[in-house]
């Protein structure tokens, strides 16, 4: 199994609800959305097909849908996996968890393998 596939495995385990712990052991808040990766998701290249401005309207497009990060973070997190964890630590509320910042699953608790200050938060 590489490294993305453990990642996928790790992320299937995480339910909305569940509690989020940094590397620290400060209780971040609860997980809000799970989103699993998907390899093919879009990412900012020069489109191919059309050099019109269809990656700008699929930015646009998808500005208000999550992850509401900037769009080279967004199109990382989408390919890869990400958690979005309600908290009060950060001033809107929410931070985002790519997929290989999650340590492990264990007793019903989501454990980072980073601290909370080093997680995009939601714009």
């Amino acid at each position: 199994m590489d490294q993305q596939d453990a990642q996928q495995a790790t992320i299937s385990r995480i339910t909305t609800g569940m509690p989020v712990v940094d590397s620290a052991g400060t209780e971040v808040g609860t997980v809000d959305l799970v989103q699993r990766g998907d390899p093919n998701a879009v990412t900012v290249q020069t489109p191919t097909a059309d050099p019109g401005s269809s990656l700008d309207e699929l930015i646009e497009a998808t500005a208000v849908e999550e992850p509401d990060v900037p769009a080279d973070l967004a199109a990382r997190l989408l390919h890869s996996g990400y958690l979005k964890v309600s908290t009060e630590l950060t001033r809107t509320g929410a931070v985002y968890v790519p997929a290989d910042r999650i340590g492990s699953v264990a007793d019903g608790r989501v454990l980072l393998a980073v601290g909370v200050a080093d997680l995009p938060s939601e714009e």
